[in-house]
């Protein structure tokens, strides 16, 4: 394996419901290196979206150990955990998550303010992330003047726009139609083959099948962690 950015080990997460306790994930252990292409699929109810939270950093475990790019962040508070995902997660979600009032320039702009950049970098590094993923001629489009796959389009480049360690991508093509979600796995592809490491979670086998490697999850356990040798992006 390639330098590894992700080391889980023992990871565990439990909730509280009630007086009842629920085992979200048990005993999850795992690594990922860079520029790797991995798929994490389950049923619902088995735990991905879980590992997704503590993969992005949006959660912490309720035990075991979590080291992301050699830092320990299953200890960090709120703030720093904040900081990680902010620098070097770039997030693409089924919905979009896109501002209705803003275009696509200013979306794509919007971590970047959060970085503290000035206007003028803010722009030229958008205007670059949106000619990445083929948005050029769309920078100054709402999202409702955008198709389902341009938007989700506009989501890939505010992914990108920091240069994050990795992109984490939840159901990436869960809203789209079949002919507009091969495109935009296509495009998942040419970022991966351009350094980009990519984790997308997945129920779907036709979208799980473009990674080059598949973890499966069931009941909170890793069911099966194997190589695909017939990746589609290769």
């Amino acid at each position: 394996m390639s330098e590894r950015i992700i080391e889980i080990s023992n990871l565990l997460k439990r909730y509280e419901m009630g007086a009842e306790e629920v085992f979200a994930l048990r005993d999850v252990t795992l690594t990922i290196g860079k520029n790797e292409y991995v798929a994490i699929m389950g049923p619902s109810g088995s735990g991905k979206s879980t590992l997704m939270n503590m993969l992005g950093c949006l959660d912490t475990p309720t035990s075991g150990r979590y080291f992301f790019g050699g830092q320990n962040v299953s200890e960090m508070d709120d703030d720093d955990l904040a900081a990680i995902r902010n620098r070097e997660i770039g997030f693409v979600f089924q919905t979009f998550n896109l501002l209705p009032r803003s275009t696509a320039l200013q979306n794509v702009e919007l971590p970047l303010v959060y970085a503290g950049l000035g206007s003028s970098e803010r722009k030229a590094r958008a205007v670059e992330a949106l000619t990445r993923v083929g948005l050029a001629d769309r920078m100054d489009h709402k999202p409702n003047e955008l198709s389902g796959g341009q938007r989700q389009r506009v989501a890939i480049a505010r992914a990108l726009v920091t240069a994050p360690s990795i992109i984490l991508a939840d159901e990436p093509t869960g809203n789209l139609d079949t002919k507009t979600g091969q495109d935009i796995m296509s495009l998942f592809g040419d970022l991966w083959r351009g350094g980009n490491t990519v984790i997308l979670v997945t129920h779907e086998e036709d979208v799980a099948r473009h990674a080059h490697r598949i973890i499966r999850l069931r009941d909170g356990l890793i069911e099966s962690d194997e190589a695909n040798p017939n990746a589609t992006a290769i």
